[in-house]
């Protein structure tokens, strides 16, 4: 077996071990993984308690990548996650003492509890895999990857992203509660068992990434995508469209989807697939026209001509 139908075999493997932890989301554990080989970064949200920290747990286990939880309040600093400087007598200097930022998978978790000053630590981070402290930059693990975790802004203690920064997570997704029957099975210890075990390292996951970005998108294709940006930039229940940034999320995205279908090439289906969870965040509604959020969404998709 040659090394691309190894590690898409691994990746195989990963969906079905997330599949039996997160009992009847397959979906958004595509999603999930998605948005991992497109090298962006993952917003959840959703109401406490439907599996958030669990989904991120496990596919930090499942790649085999390094892990760092950080748990964000309303008191958290800038310094808590970036790091500190610290002198040493004995050397006569300061010396950065890395915070948990520096891991392959980070989780922000209640990101939205944080303050904006907080928040805004990230957007270096998440968009050029680097921080600078003290007038010095310093690298982030590869690969690097940010899952965030967003309460409801109806509930207590939460405060909204910018734009700034929900533009730079490559994807959002809802986990929604169970169907009944896996609930059921849930309640009866039926995943309790379910301990993730690597299946692949960081070195497969950044083979993955790039073949991910090899997966051929026709002319035609990129032509269906501009298409789609286009028309939410014409659409009036938008405060703007899609930027090109979020144009070019919208195709690797969809890219890694043929990739976790084991194609070679994109096809309509992959960019449909992938929309809203690209495009939905980043959509923020005027209050205008007909129909909001996922209705106006849908409604573009059937508009849009396919090529």
């Amino acid at each position: 077996m040659t090394a691309r139908p190894r590690i898409v075999a691994s990746l195989a493997e990963a969906q079905t071990q997330l599949g039996r932890i997160l009992l009847g989301k397959p979906r958004q554990v595509r999603l999930a993984l998605a948005c991992m080989l497109a090298g962006g970064h993952l917003l959840l949200e959703d109401v406490p308690g439907v599996g958030k920290t669990t989904l991120a747990h496990a596919l930090a286990q499942t790649l085999g990548l390094q892990y760092q939880r950080v748990q964000f309040t309303s008191d958290l600093l800038p310094a808590d996650l970036v790091g500190v400087s610290v002198f040493l007598r004995e050397a006569s200097e300061f010396r950065f003492h890395r915070g948990p930022i520096f891991a392959q998978l980070v989780l922000a978790d209640e990101i939205n509890r944080a303050p904006p000053k907080t928040q805004s630590a990230l957007l270096e981070a998440m968009a050029e895999r680097q921080v600078t402290h003290d007038g010095t930059t310093h690298a982030l693990p590869a690969p690097f990857f940010v899952i965030a975790t967003q309460n409801p802004l109806e509930q207590i203690g939460t405060h909204a992203l910018p734009e700034s920064q929900l533009d730079r997570f490559t994807m959002r997704i809802s986990l929604g509660y169970p169907d009944p029957a896996f609930e059921r099975v849930l309640y009866l210890g039926g995943a309790a068992d379910q301990r993730p075990v690597a299946v692949m390292d960081a070195e497969q996951v950044m083979a993955l990434q790039a073949a991910a970005a090899k997966v051929y998108a026709s002319p035609a294709l990129v032509d269906y995508v501009l298409a789609l940006v286009q028309a939410t930039r014409a659409e009036p229940g938008f405060v703007a469209g899609l930027s090109p940034r979020a144009g070019l999320a919208l195709l690797a995205c969809a890219r890694a989807w043929a990739l976790l279908e084991q194609r070679e090439l994109v096809v309509p289906e992959d960019v449909q697939a992938v929309f809203a969870a690209v495009a939905g965040h980043r959509l923020l509604p005027s209050g205008h026209g007909v129909g909001q959020g996922a209705g106006v969404l849908d409604r573009l998709l059937s508009n849009v001509a396919i090529p």
